[in-house]
């Protein structure tokens, strides 16, 4: 029988030079590989169109300018001509009025329902679903739906106050109510985000805090402000910081309901800055791009204040 013996094994000769051992991957440049897309993605989509929209304030752009990319240098022009405008000063007490109601309505009625769902009754689910179909919905589908029911002659709204005896109302074509009209429309649409964020920081609120209020006497009232407004202030903070960017940059809903009129009266920055680049025959690119810098200052500013506040509570 034979047997195979072991190869003897490989010594180094003295004069030869160890081999290099393989270095493990570095943990850095892993973190890189994966940080690469995330960073791929921001610079394309968020810090280049932010420097576009800049550089277009900036200059004087034509449309054959904005073709050719010759378009001189006009420093802060832009931004002294949208301060200039008569527009100006209605389309800033239009957004801020538009940002402002839009969240106070948004949020109380959204904590209201979120409480109210928070009880786990029957068919509480199958309701809490129902209420966000306004937000599942295409917004040019939310404001064509708000337009017909709006209408001054055949709109539903008009038909029940007909009915109720008040007469009809024209909401979309009056300077004193299309303001109003959009402002309904987008509460509308936002209540369902602020009912499904502050209804799961409910869920976050231990059970047992509401159990020993109810042993000590505390009503209703009370335990909803004595436990569960203090305790939903971090998720209400993000909840309104969130609604107020969303809101100062809507658009779709004014301009297909009522296009910024009539006679200015529900123009906002967004719809402002819309027809400014591309509402007319000739488009005003860097006045229209300085309009909308001041939007994403506002958002920014409110942000690094969120941030700091945050801060603070974090620290305390």
């Amino acid at each position: 029988m034979r047997t195979t013996q072991a190869p003897p094994p490989r010594t180094e000769s003295p004069g030869a030079a160890p081999r290099p051992r393989r270095r493990p991957a570095s943990p850095q440049w892993a973190a890189w590989a994966f940080l690469a897309p995330v960073t791929l993605y921001l610079g394309l989509f968020y810090a280049y169109p932010l420097y576009r929209n800049l550089d277009l304030s900036l200059r004087d752009y034509t449309v054959r300018s904005f073709v050719q990319g010759d378009a001189p240098f006009s420093g802060l022009a832009n931004y002294r001509k949208i301060l200039d405008d008569p527009t100006f000063a209605p389309a800033l007490l239009h957004t801020v009025v538009f940002t402002a109601v839009c969240l106070v309505f948004q949020y109380a009625i959204g904590l209201a329902l979120a409480v109210f769902f928070h009880q786990n009754f029957r068919l509480s689910v199958t309701l809490r679903a129902l209420f966000l179909v306004p937000w599942l919905l295409p917004l040019i589908v939310s404001a064509s739906t708000w337009s017909w029911m709006l209408n001054s002659e055949s709109g539903v709204v008009n038909t029940l106050l007909g009915a109720l005896g008040v007469g009809p109302v024209n909401w979309l074509t009056s300077p004193s109510w299309s303001l109003a009209s959009v402002i309904i429309a987008n509460i509308w649409i936002g209540v369902p985000f602020n009912l499904v964020v502050l209804h799961s920081g409910l869920q976050s609120i231990p059970s047992s805090l509401y159990e020993a209020a109810a042993l000590d006497g505390a009503n209703a009232w009370q335990r909803f402000w004595r436990i569960t407004f203090p305790l939903l202030r971090p998720v209400s903070a993000i909840t309104l910081l969130l609604g107020l960017v969303y809101t100062l940059k809507v658009f779709d809903i004014i301009w297909i309901m009522t296009k910024g009129g009539p006679a200015d009266s529900s123009t906002t920055f967004a719809t402002w800055s819309y027809r400014l680049g591309f509402g007319n025959l000739l488009p005003a690119f860097g006045p229209g791009a300085a309009v909308g810098n001041l939007l994403v200052v506002a958002a920014l500013v409110f942000g690094l204040v969120y941030v700091r506040v945050q801060r603070r509570q974090a620290l305390s």
